[in-house]
């Protein structure tokens, strides 16, 4: 996926919205406020992205491509490269995945929020 792509499919989940809090480079997609993407983007080779710890350990074990988070808690997020190992549409799925995880943590009311908003 190119960072084009990333930028259309992850503004189109609900609630989303881009952010620079680190630095000017380092692009952070939130979901009511919760980081679920990170993505440089001048040099979009990689996402970081929120994963299920169990998941994220068998994903890490069949991917090269899929690595614990760089500069995160390694438990709970991956560092996905964007090297073609993964299609286009297993990396959404990683996406939608990080997106669910923060949205389910989420308090109720704001959970309620996002579904009517």
């Amino acid at each position: 996926m190119h960072l084009d792509e990333i930028l259309q499919f992850c503004l189109q989940l609900k609630g989303t919205t881009e952010h620079f809090p680190f630095d000017q480079k380092t692009l952070v997609f939130k979901v009511m406020g919760k980081m679920y993407a990170l993505i440089d983007v001048e040099t979009p080779d990689s996402i970081n992205l929120k994963c299920d710890p169990e998941r994220a350990i068998d994903l890490r074990e069949r991917y090269a491509s899929v690595q614990p988070g760089w500069h995160m808690n390694k438990t709970h997020w991956n560092t996905v490269l964007l090297n073609n190992e993964l299609s286009s549409t297993q990396v959404q799925e990683l996406i939608v995945h990080s997106y669910d995880l923060v949205v389910s943590s989420l308090p109720k009311k704001l959970q309620h929020e996002l579904s009517i908003g």
